[in-house]
């Protein structure tokens, strides 16, 4: 029987038709090296509503102003860590419908921070080879009139990239 690492997220799908969706560079674990969705764990008792605004800003600079979740789901795949070699990732996603502020390049750095910066990207530019499965649950909610499918993906082979590729 498989033992699973499993770790639960927040996420926000942040999105204008003229500029794409916003991306982090992610710095540390499994999408090291990739292209993510802004978000993070919870912290210690804290509302699944503060932790996606807060999350938000600490990755990208921007302020959630409206939100709204629209839906739970998880991505297994292999990956060694710790003593596990499968992880489950189970990732709750919201729709930013109103913000503010300006996407930062570079976010302020603290230990436990994993962006490097932010950007806007199209979807076209989003693949399996430079972003996580997060962003395209992402790319195919906003490809399906916001249609967020809630099966959870599974991946028999998962890549962890040593070097750059964006």
């Amino acid at each position: 029987m498989r033992k699973y690492h499993r770790a639960l997220g927040l996420y926000g799908i942040i999105y204008s038709k003229n500029k794409g969706l916003v991306v982090i560079k992610k710095n540390r674990g499994p999408y090291v090296n990739r292209l993510d969705l802004p978000g993070g764990s919870l912290e210690d008792g804290e509302e699944l509503s503060a932790a996606i605004k807060r999350e938000i800003n600490e990755e990208t600079g921007l302020v959630v102003l409206q939100s709204r979740q629209i839906g739970i789901t998880s991505f297994k795949y292999p990956w060694d860590y710790l003593k596990f070699h499968f992880n489950q990732h189970i990732a709750v996603f919201y729709d930013i419908q109103k913000y503010s502020g300006n996407i930062e390049k570079i976010p302020l750095q603290f230990p436990g921070q994993d962006s490097l910066g932010s950007i806007f990207m199209p979807l076209e530019k989003l693949n399996e080879t430079n972003s996580s499965p997060l962003v395209l649950k992402a790319k195919d909610y906003l490809q399906n009139n916001k249609r967020f499918d809630e099966s959870d993906t599974v991946l028999l082979r998962w890549n962890v990239l040593n070097s750059e590729s964006f």
